[in-house]
């Protein structure tokens, strides 16, 4: 995990494959999450990054350059928790993929 902040550093990641948290973006299970990190090792993607705004979320043009809208809920979250519920269904999504317990 890497913090990066300003959105003019997606500009240096042109190829990086874009997930974009927000509010109106698509909800996905667990076993979703880990099918979509699958896909993405299958087919060389060189670099996942997951976009998480600030307070007041992420501009047009970040989420215009997202291949993927994503709702982590239809609650509002903090950033700050945002982050922290992202990387735990990360993690999540990995122990799905490798079979192991922490998943069930």
């Amino acid at each position: 995990m890497r913090e990066v902040r300003g959105e003019k550093a997606l500009d240096a990641r042109e190829k990086a494959y874009k997930v974009a948290l927000d509010p109106s973006g698509r909800e996905l299970t667990s076993a979703g999450l880990a099918a979509l990190l699958e896909k993405a090792q299958n087919t060389a993607v060189q670099e996942l990054l997951f976009l998480v705004g600030g307070a007041d979320g992420l501009s047009a043009s970040a989420r215009g350059k997202a291949q993927l809208l994503l709702s982590l809920s239809r609650l509002t979250l903090p950033h700050e928790l945002a982050r922290v519920i992202l990387a735990e269904q990360i993690y999540r999504a990995f122990t799905i993929l490798k079979n192991h317990p922490y998943a069930r």
